[in-house]
């Protein structure tokens, strides 16, 4: 293996790589959209819950109901109605996120002692949010039930109680941003690596230069360490600026170690590598790799557990999802980030990536040397 040869097809791969002027968004613009795009709008954050109420009880036990949710800065009452079919319109139509609905023996069930039920619609279109909402609501509603029993009973009442004083290790806010935005460099960097190395063999062969850089003295080897080396360097970067935008811009915590952070990118891109290699044998033009690469991208994406969780997937896609590199590296890069873990912690995924990325680079490899020869 010569070193000066694979370090000209570097440099070449290089100046081809930026001499055409389309990569150049691709490679610098197009990440830091992606980021803010993730970090801004891809959210599970509820701060505003527009709320629409039908009092048909118009009473003080009513009217606290009203109080209660008003009281709660996340909720935002924007209509009142006399009208139960206008109010069910309005959420059908998207304007509101609740819709409650007090009957007219509200109080006189609770001045009777008994039990006062109101309804509660919530729009299900978006169940997750929904979620979210109905338990903000129940919160609320937990509160008035405690304040009316102190008012019906208002003898003191001593008995054992448990009292639970909850703390959220590792992201005490709950923001979706510091959940989101870690993963977004493990993502960005899978699209790169993918996308140029299954394209950068093809342009050789339509351009017409495949056929002379095999009469030349450079093994198969050597010109697939100048074909990966600068997706490699171009990666890390893009890992180290994004991690920086991060970090400094969304305010995301970098709990653990950079130095370990790039180690796992360096097993991870082993794999992303090799697939992008075995496209670009599999493949004839570049409209071909190019649909090539999200047909592996997309599979990547919804297995990984980045957005939903990977024990909520039938057990068999589960089994299924140990295959895919990007599973492993999610958990690597959020365990760094937000809870500093170490590789005591961490070995498992890292020697799964190791081992996953080892068969899949050397087997990329093996199938490009044979076309090559």
């Amino acid at each position: 293996m010569n070193w000066l040869r694979i370090r000209e097809l570097v440099r070449k791969e290089f100046i081809q790589l930026f001499r055409d002027k389309k990569n150049r968004p691709i490679l610098i613009i197009a990440p830091l959209v992606q980021l803010l795009v993730f970090g801004y709008v891809v959210t599970t954050d509820i701060k505003t819950i527009t709320v629409g109420i039908l009092d048909q009880s118009k009473t003080r036990e009513s009217r606290m109901v009203f109080d209660a949710l008003s009281a709660n800065a996340t909720f935002r009452l924007v209509y009142a109605t006399d009208d139960p079919g206008r109010l069910e319109r309005m959420l059908l139509r998207r304007k509101l996120d609740l819709a409650v609905k007090i009957p007219p023996d509200f109080s006189d069930r609770i001045r009777r002692k008994e039990t006062g039920s109101i309804q509660i619609l919530a729009d299900g279109s978006m169940s997750n949010m929904a979620g979210v909402r109905i338990a903000y609501t129940s919160v609320v509603i937990d509160g008035l039930n405690r304040r009316l029993l102190k008012e019906l009973y208002p003898f003191r009442m001593d008995y054992g109680n448990i009292d639970a004083r909850l703390r959220t290790w590792y992201n005490p806010n709950l923001y979706s941003q510091n959940f989101f935005v870690p993963g977004i460099v493990a993502f960005l960097i899978m699209i790169l690596t993918l996308l140029f190395t299954s394209m950068a063999v093809i342009k050789e062969k339509e351009a017409g230069t495949m056929e002379q850089l095999m009469v030349t003295p450079v093994r198969p080897f050597e010109l697939i360490m100048g074909k990966t080396i600068p997706y490699i360097v171009i990666a890390l970067s893009q890992m180290i600026v994004v991690t920086a935008f991060a970090v400094y811009w969304f305010q995301i915590p970098l709990a653990g170690s950079i130095g370990l952070l790039s180690v796992a990118t360096s097993l991870f891109l082993l794999s992303t590598l090799g697939i992008g290699l075995f496209i670009s044998t599999i493949s004839a033009t570049q409209q071909q790799a190019m649909m090539t690469t999200f047909f592996f991208i997309l599979p990547f994406f919804m297995l990984s557990g980045f957005v939903f969780p990977i024990a909520n997937m039938p057990e068999f896609v589960q089994w299924i999802t140990y295959l895919n590199p990007l599973r492993y590296f999610l958990v690597v890069i959020r365990g760094i980030f937000l809870k500093g873990v170490g590789i005591d912690v961490l070995w498992h995924q890292l020697v799964a990536m190791a081992i996953l990325g080892l068969f899949v680079f050397l087997g990329a490899v093996r199938r490009f040397r044979k076309r090559l020869d």
